[in-house]
């Protein structure tokens, strides 16, 4: 099995992937700010737990995220994964909404120097670059 389920909530399932990382499968649906930290806390402590340092979030139909998530993840949440976790890569699988992106773009400016995002437009695109870095 190429992947094995970790945790599902209503933001979506977190997988891990034998291949080495993590993947995010974000839910359709606006969130609470409690739902968002929780998701990315599951995720952390999967890194964590695998010493996995790779990151694929999968975006699909999820809804913007608002500001204060986008500024948590910024400032707590991705220096924590670095320091903790060793996380230096996120490869994102765009969503198709056009106000989602720009979220996204907002959180990929406000990122912490060193934590390297790329963004694709499939999920065969993402798994091929995360299989190039390490």
């Amino acid at each position: 099995m190429p992947e094995k389920l970790y945790f599902e909530s209503p933001a979506g399932r977190i997988y891990y992937d034998v291949a080495g990382y993590v993947r995010l499968a974000w839910a359709p649906g606006r969130l609470s700010q409690a739902i968002i930290e929780a998701f990315y806390e599951q995720a952390l402590a999967l890194l964590l737990s695998t010493g996995s340092r790779r990151i694929l979030s999968e975006h699909g139909q999820r809804a913007p995220l608002p500001a204060a998530a986008q500024q948590w993840i910024t400032a707590d949440w991705i220096p924590r994964a670095m320091t903790r976790a060793g996380v230096r890569h996120c490869a994102i699988v765009e969503g198709a909404n056009p106000l989602h992106r720009l979220s996204t773009q907002s959180v990929v400016s406000m990122a912490p120097a060193g934590f390297v995002f790329r963004r694709f437009d499939t999920l065969p695109e993402a798994k091929d670059w995360l299989a190039s870095v390490d």
